[in-house]
């Protein structure tokens, strides 16, 4: 936090980026959650005289010497009622950026505020979270819509093929509201309410995503063991129509699958149809060992049909979600002779907690500032790390001549070409962003589906610009 100012001092400028990193997983990121932090944290008059002599007595405290600026903070009260001098210009939510990108820029608008710019930086810095889910979800998707359309010939549900099952393995209540709507702007498939009601509030969605009644280990459990076909059945009766969803390993998966639901249920399944299908939930073991086995099980026993491209495909009114032991590298394991079809999949910590800044190298940095009149173009360059270097001067975003995305330093960019857009300006939102058009900018594209076939230096321009190195 800023806290001393320097009356020199005209305009500081700064912006955010995913650096790249050599090696990374992960070659581009989906923009995505700084609508919500300036709605419900910087738009408006946020700046009262009651919070004013709060922050006073706070720092004070803290600090055991005088080192809030009272005077600064009034002024901001008395002249602007209380709205942050701030113009926000960024990348349209949803977009697919290269790693190494600008992707929002920050700066005061009256010359009494410069030292605003930067006091806000560690709200804005937690931008790294949504903007690592909706990547990490996208990746996620791409993996399995090649599967899904190798497997099948269409991306049919592939919308519902990733469940959110993170809610309870967040650190808070926001974090499950933050990183369940990030990962709706891929996928429409959660049990994290509480990223419904972001995406409603804050996106304008009404109902951004779904899910089935489903069993868990408490409601099947509670029958002891020796009643556990009684359990299973119970949840038939009680979900008649529509689909349902059973988790079966609370003692024997493949015991369950084989001589309960394949045998003593087996007519009580089969009665059943593609709108009300039974979804036999595995939740331990190796994932890919696991689904594999179940899957020959369940063949053996309700038999299965080879679509048009050859890969089997069980009855209708049967499916698998696998949702323990989920991550980019499992996902992709699971494939084998089956289709795609056959098998949606449920995440929790691998999508929304075990991730952190350095995921994506996120950080917001000064590069240009105005003092005495002058402009001047600043950065780091840090001798023990060269990744951390920092960009120079006034930056926009541009498209150039070979289609790629690139950032332009020093002020060179020309404003025609500039992709960033003012969001916010003077404590206004400027710019809105439904969940529908955030999620028609994070759509596939043709090439993540199919992959051309390209020459040594063609190969190289795409990775460096656009495709993941591992997927």
């Amino acid at each position: 936090i800023l806290l001393r100012k320097f009356d020199f001092c005209l305009k500081i400028y700064s912006y955010f980026e995913c650096r790249r990193k050599k090696g990374s997983q992960f070659s581009e990121v989906v923009v995505f959650g700084l609508q919500y932090l300036l709605k419900k944290y910087l738009t408006g008059p946020v700046v009262t005289e009651e919070k004013i002599q709060e922050a006073k007595l706070f720092y004070q405290m803290h600090f055991k010497q005088a080192v809030f600026d009272e005077e600064g903070w009034r002024k901001v009260l008395e002249k602007h009622d209380g709205r942050l001098p701030i113009r926000i210009k960024a990348v349209p939510e949803g977009r697919i950026i290269p790693r190494g990108n600008v992707l929002f820029t920050v700066e005061n608008t009256d010359p009494n505020f410069y030292w605003l710019t930067n006091y806000i930086e560690t709200m804005l810095v937690q931008m790294w979270y949504p903007i690592t889910v909706a990547t990490i979800s996208r990746e996620f998707k791409k993996i399995l819509a090649k599967h899904l359309k190798a497997t099948s010939g269409s991306l049919e549900g592939l919308d519902q093929k990733l469940h959110d099952f993170g809610y309870r393995g967040v650190s808070s209540q926001e974090s499950a509201a933050l990183g369940g709507a990030a990962h709706l702007v891929n996928f429409c498939s959660t049990d994290t309410v509480a990223g419904l009601l972001m995406a409603q509030r804050y996106y304008g969605c009404p109902m951004a995503g779904f899910s089935i009644p489903a069993a868990e280990h408490s409601t099947i459990i509670s029958w002891g063991r020796s009643k556990e076909k009684e359990a299973f059945e119970r949840v038939l009766d009680q979900f008649s129509s529509g689909p349902v969803s059973v988790v079966s390993d609370s003692y024997d998966i493949f015991n369950a699958c084989k001589h309960i639901w394949g045998d003593k249920l087996k007519e009580r399944v089969m009665e059943r149809s593609q709108d009300s299908c039974l979804v036999i939930r595995p939740d331990s073991g190796d994932p890919a060992e696991t689904v594999i086995e179940v899957i020959k099980i369940l063949e053996e026993c309700f038999g299965c049909s080879l679509n048009s491209f050859g890969y089997k495909v069980l009855p209708s009114y049967l499916r698998i979600i696998q949702g323990d032991g989920i991550d980019l590298s499992s996902v992709d394991e699971v494939r084998k002779c089956w289709s795609a079809e056959n098998v949606f999949f449920g995440c929790g910590s691998a999508l929304l907690q075990k991730l952190n800044r350095d995921t994506l190298s996120c950080a917001f940095k000064c590069s240009y500032v105005e003092t005495n009149g002058k402009g001047m173009d600043v950065y780091k360059q840090p001798v023990t790390d060269p990744s951390k270097r920092s960009k120079r001067g006034r930056l926009s975003l541009r498209r150039n001549s070979d289609g790629f995305l690139e950032t332009v330093e020093r002020g060179a960019g020309k404003p025609e070409e500039d992709l960033l857009v003012t969001v916010f300006e003077n404590g206004s939102l400027m710019q809105e962003y439904s969940l529908e058009e955030i999620r028609k900018n994070a759509r596939l594209r043709e090439e993540e589906l199919n992959p051309p076939t390209l020459h040594n230096h063609e190969q190289e321009l795409l990775h460096n610009h656009i495709i993941n190195g591992i997927h």
